[in-house]
């Protein structure tokens, strides 16, 4: 069965990922609530923050796109293939293969392939969006000339109540903690809902380099974020 999904078709796998994490988040009772249009252009560069183990079956079951994950995700029980079967984009981080890891990603863009990316390069609290790195944003001004959408995701309900400050660190998976301990009283909850903001996609060549861009793209998020958490009302994208 593995072989088979392996040898899908590029368009076929991507269709198998996301199903699967749709079933995921059915199995585990998450909820997800869209608001805004998604980015209708190809290739589009979606960029979210990260909390929690869970955005990615949150976004898997929502985007057509593809992720950037570290290298040793592929080799983990059962994510790591669905993670192939998805064409998730396996990067080591080391110096030497930083120019030959960032040749392929722009061949993806190329391709019209999708990709998601945390610029935070790590998870954090849930209570805030840390700071975002420039050097991600360096694919926005490459030759495939993506659009590039902020995508917001906060986890607002936890069994149809409010979700508290202290609540997030049930949700947030960040830090030294280790998954399986974090999972299991995680997984007794009956149902948890993510609230997904897309902001209005932008066209190739919106700010001048990708300082400018990771600048505006943190605040606009950071913002987003604290005022779904608090449950204001958000202007329209």
């Amino acid at each position: 069965m593995q072989a088979v999904l392996l040898n899908l078709p590029g368009w076929g796998k991507a269709w198998f990922a996301r199903l699967y994490w749709r079933g995921v988040a059915r199995i585990i009772g998450l909820e997800r609530r869209c608001l805004g249009p998604r980015s209708p252009h190809r290739p589009t560069l979606f960029v979210a923050n990260h909390c929690s183990w869970l955005d990615i079956v949150a976004l898997g079951a929502t985007l057509p796109g593809c992720f950037i994950a570290k290298s040793e995700v592929g080799g983990w029980p059962g994510i790591g293939l669905v993670a192939k079967l998805g064409r998730t984009i396996f990067v080591s981080r080391n110096r030497e293969t930083v120019a030959q890891e960032q040749r392929l990603l722009e061949a993806r863009l190329q391709a019209g392939d999708n990709i998601i990316l945390f610029p935070e390069g790590t998870t954090s609290d849930g209570n805030r969006v840390l700071p975002f790195a420039s050097a991600f944003f360096t694919l926005a001004f490459g030759a495939a000339k993506p659009w590039v959408q902020p995508v917001t995701i906060v986890y607002d309900r936890l069994e149809s109540q409010p979700v508290r400050h202290a609540d997030r660190p049930q949700i947030a998976w960040y830090g030294d903690m280790d998954l399986a301990p974090h999972l299991l009283p995680l997984l007794r909850r009956r149902r948890v809902r993510a609230t997904i903001l897309f902001g209005a996609p932008m066209p190739p060549g919106s700010y001048a380099n990708r300082k400018q861009m990771s600048a505006a793209l943190e605040r606009q998020i950071s913002a987003n974020a604290a005022a779904l958490r608090q449950g204001r009302e958000l202007p329209a994208p």
